[in-house]
Parts: C-alpha cells; structure tokens; sequence
C-alpha cells in the first residue's frame, strides 16, 4: 500500500511538471544534460505523423571505376497537423554530392549550393513563412542531415540528391557500399552548449529488433568494361541479371524492403590475367581533369617483388601503457617474424623523444629480429609524445637503394601532432609508403584515418584483443607485396597541376596506383611510367592523344575536389584556419558540393502554410543489426513521460539523473530479464560508481583488465536501475570473481559473498560476461577478481 501511495504521488508530480512545461521547452534539468540519443516512443496523438519518412530507394550506375548513385527520400504526411521532418542519415566518406531536388505534387525546384548559415537562415525564413523547403546538411563527413519544413497534411514531398563515387579495388575486388543508418553516438557535452551542427546527435532510435519504419529498395547497372567474374553480397538478398559478359543489373529482393538497419555492400571482381591500366580525361568549361590508374598483375612470383625495408615507429607514451602498447609488441613481432632474410629494418621508438635500434635498417636475420623483440619487450610506456619529430627522424635514416621503404607508425593517435607531420607523409611518399595501425579501446580515429588519408593509404585500427591477429594479418597482405617502387611519371607535353597525391608511393600487388589532377590545353603527347621490379627495370608508356575525353568522366571533377576538401578537412582538425575555411567553401560553392561550410537548399515559392505552425518530427532511425539496446544511452534503459505538447510528445530520462521517472507496473517489470536494466520506479539519488582492485596472475593481465573495465564504468552503472536503491552517503563494496578461458573469455563469474541485492548483482556479472579480457600469458584458464565501488 506504501508503495502504491508513492508512485501514485510521483505520477502526480510527473503531471504537474509536465503541465508547467510551455510547449516547445525541455523538461526541467535539461540544462544538466548531456547530449545521448533516446528511445523513440509512439504517442496516443494521431494528428501528428511521427514517422514521415516513407521509403529511401536508392539506383547506382557503375561505369568502369566510377559510381553515380540517385538516392530518392519519399516524405509524406499522414497525420491532420503539418510537420517538420528531420532526418539524419549517413553517406560514404568519399561521396561527392553534386545536386539535390525537391518536388512537391507537379512542381520541382532545383537546390543551390550556398554557406552552410546562409542556407539555414534561409531554410528558417522559408519554415516562418509557410514555405515548404529542404536542407541537406553535412553534420560529418559520413553524416548528413536533411529538413523538409512544412509538409502539409496528405502532402508527398520527394527530395532527390546525387553523389558520385570513385571505386578502387582493394586485393582486386571492387566494393561498392552504400550506408543506410547512423549508429547512436555519444557526447560528454551539456546539451544546452552546443553548437546547431551538434544537435543530431540527440536523435530517437527504435528498439533493439524493430524494423525500419521506412522501406528501402535499390537497384544498380554495372558497366565493369571487363568481363565479370564474379558478383556477390553478404549483406542483403540481391537478385543479379548478367547482360553480357561485362554487364549486369543487380535489384535488392523484395523481401529486403526493411534492410535498411544495416550497410548494403556488393562486391565484384573482374576476370582476366590482369586488370588493365588505364587513363580517363574530362573537358570542362573551365578546367579539365585527368585519372590515372596503375593496376598490380592479377598473378606474379616473389621473383617480382623488391627487396623491402620496413621501419616500425611505436608509440610508447604514457596513454600507450597497458593494453594498447601489449598489442603494438604483439603485432611487431609478429611482421618482424614474417620478414625475409633479404629484407631489411628498423625500429623507432618514440614519446618525449625518440630512439632508434640502428643507425642503418639492418638485416632481418634472426639475431636481429631477436633483438628488437627484446627492444619491444622491454617497454613499459610513459611520458608525453611527440610525432613529428619521430616521422623526421625515420625519413632521414640512410635507406637502402633499389629497396622499397615502407614505415609502419603504432600508435593511440593521442599525441602531439603538428599540421607539418601530415605535410612530411605527403610529401614523403616518393620515399616511403606510410601505414597507420591505430591501437587501443579509445583510438582517435580521426588521426589514424587523416594519416592514411594522406598518405594514401588504409586506416587499421585495434580496439580489442582478439580483432589484433585478423588486423595484423590484413595489414601484412598489404605491405608485403610492393610489385614496383621508385616510381617516376614523366607527363611530356601533356600540361598537367593540381595533383594528388603530390608524391607518389609504391605499386602494391594488394592495392593499385591512383593519380588525378588537372590539365591545360588539348591532350596530346605521352605519359612515360617507370620504375623498378625485383626482376628488371620498368617502363610503360601511355599515348595521351588516343584518349578521348568522355562527358561521362564528369565525376573526375568532383572526386578530385571532394579529395582536396578530405584533405583540407584533415589538417583543419588539427588546427583549424580561417584560410582553409574559406579554402572549402569556396571549393564546395565552385564546385557545387556538400561540405562542412556548404549546405544544398530549395524553397517552393508558393506559401503554402497559413495561420498555423509546424510541428518538428526527428525521423526515428533503427538500431544497427547486432547492436543492443545497451547501445542507446549509455547503456540505460530510458523510462518516460508523456508531455502536454505534441512537440514534446515525451520525456526520456536515466536512472541516476535529477529527473523524475514514472511507475512501470508488476506486469512489464516481470518481462524484463534480470540481466538487462529496467525502468526505475522511485526517484534515485546520484550514484557514483569506481574501480577499486583487480587481482591477476600478471601485472600485464591486471592492467589491460583494469583499462577495459574502467571503459565499461558507465555501462555497468546503469544495472543501478534493477536495485533497490542505495541511502545517501552509503558506500559498497562489490567483490566479484571471474574465470577466463585461454582466449580471455568468461566462463564462470560469482560474487564474492551472499548476495545482498540479487537482480543488481546479476545485471552487474551479466554485463562482465560479455567482455572479452587479454588472453592469460600461461595460455590456460585463470581466475581474477574484481572489486567495485559503490557510493550514493
């Protein structure tokens, strides 16, 4: 009966709280929040259509190495009142978008490209007036943002954009991805203080196993210009007609119309002994663009292969300590291991500053290599980092003539990086290819992926254990097969600038050689390609003038901006410039492609809203496929509140937070299992939650065990939502002891003593369980306990 008197009075209150909101306010403590996505909930209020959009088709023409996609977002307002729609969707970070359209019944109007603040004061101007309008935003490079104001009810609204894409083969296969859902993303940020172009991250996601509430369908014609040899596609059930030996249509199946919680990737190869070469010329009004593509033989012999010298430059700094540094040793042992007698190589060591094993790469012979596992081994991480100094220093050790160099960098990515060290693996190219392997659990992708950028390269990165076998086999496919080096082109009388990259690396078996640029005047003249083989020297040569320039080379245009804005982004985030700002909007509004700084938007001149008021609808997105629930805030599961306002149709709220939460009754408490959070039903004191001790066979063991728990902290604190609730200023201790197998997986976990509050105590194990720890050094199973600390 207590019970029950307390909930009724916290629904009253909830009530209350709720009727004192104006309409378009957040609920109290908003001030306080951080920016988390949210549970969607459908409300009881059939005048408003929250889920507008209605299907995304997407028709992709493949022609030689370029893809030219039409993605087609259908908008349509079944409810009584008119809405503003709000979608956010993702792209390919090396997607052009060229163009964007808006129809609405017989009339279309074509979108402009304008400065990202123009179009949205615009966009605004257009919403207040009653004009139906669009928005395409990019939020992040592979994050778009689209706003359709005023869609009138019984009103279809279609927004048509165009991207294009180059497709470079990677092993010899040829992948097309089309991204079909942003997965939920987190900020430490108070809601309240950030920027507009931060907003998207507080979006409304689906449950766990719901379907998209849209459909999803597309279609593609490939023009492979060779023969096929194959065509396939692990994601979705495609249906594939050939049309020749080089040509072939592939539709997604009909029973694929909800796919659209998980990437669609189609993956073709082409047949023959080898992928020819070739070049592709467009002539602009203004500018004309060239390609030029270098393809590795489809088959070669290690007598074909140069001689290899590998420098290996590992971080050692202090966020390295731990699991991210045990993973570096691992994965250069396991390269240095795989190396030829006849290679060659170095290791530099770096924090504060640096050392180097040799003065000379030295010969991969087996005193040598046990040397510089001994190196490796021997470190323990500390001190701050300093890159740029490291990547001077290997670039000037003496290399080895007729080798090819290839320097390897291992690293976190939190370091001190100066815009200059992008500037070094740019330019440095000519001397050496560069690979980033970014390791640990919190890798700033952003650099690891900037430096691959520039350099021309993959991104690897390891963020647990066991994925570090799988990447380090990947990355050794790769670099172990340089097929021609010292690369020199010689342009004749063929005018070319404006090329990236501005060095240029080795010829891989697993990867091809791409240059692009600008040229004046008419095409004429040969291109001369040399270089040196492990055989014999290289040449060839291409005959410009029997190259035709093709208006469907239109994308050369395109990529080869969008290639100069990427690289521009990259340098910006390391230290952004007003100059380069002003670099990519003029590049975007030239161009006419989406950018950070450029904004596509179209406004219907007819007034078509009177009187009235838009209501602003988020499109809920699905989870991912294979993403849990544990995915969406933080971890919690979100109880809510219904609010007076079809604006505000709901109120999420954490447990742990200042904000009230309502009754969830017996029947849906039941429901849950014990080993997932549920809505809490009393208002809870702050809970604070820290790792106290860890106990393991090796000190090795108990850091990484240490390191991926705290990680974890936040997860496990929401299990707070299944307990019965802690006093103000009381504290507990949770000893908990886990065994692990020879692979670090848990197979048992017990508390260390009778439990004292059941379903709180399970959800906390239920979620240790699914981690995966560092495999212990013995190579058998072991135990290890762990101590947390509660405080209220």
């Amino acid at each position: 009966m207590k019970n029950k008197m307390r909930m009724t009075f916290l629904l009253v209150s909830c009530v209350m709280l709720l009727m004192a909101m104006p309409a378009m306010s957040q609920p109290e403590g908003d001030d306080d929040k951080t920016l988390s996505p949210y549970f969607f909930v459908q409300t009881d209020d059939p005048s408003v259509d929250q889920l507008p959009l209605k299907s995304t088709s997407v028709d992709v023409n493949v022609s030689g190495v370029i893809a030219d996609v039409v993605v087609t977002q259908v908008y349509k307002n079944e409810g009584k009142r008119p809405i503003e729609a709000i979608y956010v969707f993702p792209a390919s970070t090396k997607a052009a978008v060229y163009g964007m359209k808006m129809t609405i019944g017989e009339r279309t109007i074509i979108a402009k490209i304008k400065k990202s603040n123009e179009a949205r004061q615009e966009y605004e101007a257009a919403k207040e007036a009653g004009q139906s309008a669009s928005l395409l935003e990019q939020q992040r490079p592979n994050v778009f943002q689209m706003n359709v104001a005023n869609i009138l009810p019984n009103d279809t609204i279609t927004v048509e954009l165009r991207y294009m894409e180059l497709l470079v083969p990677t092993d010899k296969v040829y992948e097309f991805v089309f991204p079909t859902v942003v997965g939920p993303r987190y900020s430490n940020k108070n809601a309240a203080d950030v920027p507009p172009s931060e907003k998207w991250i507080s979006n409304p996601y689906l449950h766990e196993g719901e379907a998209p509430t849209s459909t999803f369908s597309l279609s593609m014609n490939l023009n492979a210009g060779l023969p096929i040899q194959e065509i396939t596609c692990s994601t979705h059930k495609v249906n594939i007609r050939y049309q020749g030996p080089d040509k072939a249509g592939i539709t997604l199946d009909e029973t694929e119309k909800q796919g659209s919680n998980r990437d669609f990737i189609l993956q073709y190869r082409l047949a023959g002994a080898r992928i020819e070469s070739g070049l592709l010329l467009y002539k602009g009004e203004d500018e004309n663009y060239f390609l030029l593509m270098l393809q590795p033989p489809e088959r070669f012999t290690t007598n074909q292969i140069p001689p290899r010298e590998y420098i290996f430059i590992v971080d050692i700094s202090g966020s390295m300590h731990g699991f991210p540094l045990d993973i570096s040793k691992r994965l250069l042992k396991d390269l240095i291991s795989g190396l030829r007698p006849t290679d060659r190589f170095n290791v530099l060591l770096f924090a504060g500053s640096s050392f180097v094993m040799s003065e000379r790469s030295l010969p991969a012979d087996q005193k040598n290599i046990q040397r510089a596992i001994d190196v490796i081994e021997h470190q323990r991480g500390g001190g701050g980092t300093e890159l740029l100094p490291a990547l001077k220093r290997a670039l000037a050790l003496p290399g080895t003539e007729g080798f090819s160099r290839n320097i390897i960098i291992a690293t976190d990515g939190y370091v001190s990086v100066e815009e200059e060290a992008f500037d070094v693996i740019r330019n440095g190219l000519g001397d050496a290819n560069m690979f980033a392997f970014g390791i640990g659990s919190s890798v700033n992708r952003h650099l690891i992926e900037g430096m691959a950028r520039v350099g021309m390269g993959e991104p690897f990165v390891v963020t647990r254990p066991e994925e570090a076998a799988s990447k380090a086999d990947k990355l050794r496919e790769l670099i172990q097969s340089p097929l021609l080096t010292n690369i020199q082109i010689d342009y004749g009388k063929f005018k070319v600038y404006d090329m990236e990259p501005p060095a240029i690396p080795d010829l891989l078996a697993e990867r091809p050689l791409v240059v692009f640029g600008k040229y004046r005047g008419q095409p004429r003249g040969e291109i001369e390609i040399t270089g040196l083989t492990g055989e014999n020297d290289f040449q060839t040569r291409i005959d410009v003038s029997d190259v035709e320039p093709m208006t469907s080379n239109l994308a050369l245009r395109y990529l080869w901006a969008r290639h100069r804005i990427a690289v521009l982004s990259d340098y910006n985030q390391l230290r952004s410039t007003d100059e380069r700002v002003r670099e990519v909007t003029n590049l975007g509004l030239t161009y006419n492609l989406l950018t950070a700084y450029t904004s596509f938007i179209a406004v219907d001149s007819e007034k078509r809203l009177v009187n009235d008021q838009a209501t602003t609808v988020n499109q809920p997105l699905p989870l991912p496929q294979g993403v849990s629930n544990y995915a969406v805030g933080r971890g919690g599961v979100f109880s809510r509140v219904k609010a007076s306002s079809p604006a505000q149709p709901f109120v999420e709220t954490l447990a742990g937070s200042p904000r009230v939460m309502k009754e969830v009754d017996t029947e849906e408490k039941a429901s849950h299992d014990a080993s997932r959070p549920v809505p809490s039903d009393k208002v809870d004191v702050q809970l604070y939650l820290k790792l106290g001790k860890v106990t393991a066979s090796s000190k090795v063991l108990k850091e990484a065990i240490t390191q991926l728990v705290e990680k974890e902290l936040k997860t496990i604190r929401a299990c707070y939502q299944v307990s019965q609730g802690m006093n103000s200023g009381e504290t507990r201790e949770m000893t908990i002891t886990l065994t692990i197998d020879s692979k670090g997986h848990v197979i048992k976990a017990r508390m260390g003593e009778k439990a004292k509050d059941k379903k709180f105590e399970e959800c906390i194990i239920n979620q240790l369980k699914t981690l995966t720890f560092p495999s212990p050094s013995s190579g058998k199973a072991e135990e290890i306990t762990i101590v947390l600390v509660l405080k209220a």
